[in-house]
């Protein structure tokens, strides 16, 4: 995994949820998840319960997904429903972590000339 983006590529957000909708665990710390069922109003216990599950390698929480693949806190206007207080992974990307080839998957990801990211 990398952890930054190539020198070729600009990441300008448009908020339009295309990463959260990539397969793949959103890895979350114990730090994330006291500051999301704050946020949420549950208990830590029952934040867990209700939207995370075991990472795919077994060694920690991630969220779990919606029915179509998406993040469970994303919203249906491609907002994030917890914003505010989104794990650290999410709050890092691309500029601290993203993985070969992010940025033909990313619409806000532009070279440094003003284009697209990939022809």
């Amino acid at each position: 995994m990398s952890t930054t983006p190539p020198d070729s590529t600009i990441h300008a957000c448009r908020r339009c949820g295309a990463c959260c909708r990539w397969e793949g665990d959103v890895c979350l710390t114990e730090p994330d998840i006291s500051a999301i069922a704050g946020f949420l109003q549950m208990g830590e216990k029952d934040f867990i319960n209700t939207y995370c599950r075991l990472q795919r390698n077994r060694c920690g929480l991630s969220l779990i997904d919606d029915a179509n693949g998406a993040c469970i806190m994303l919203g249906a206007d491609n907002a994030c429903r917890i914003q505010p207080v989104k794990p650290r992974q999410c709050r890092d990307f691309p500029l601290r972590w993203n993985f070969p080839g992010w940025e033909t998957r990313c619409p806000a990801a532009v070279n440094r000339k003003g284009g697209p990211a990939v022809c």
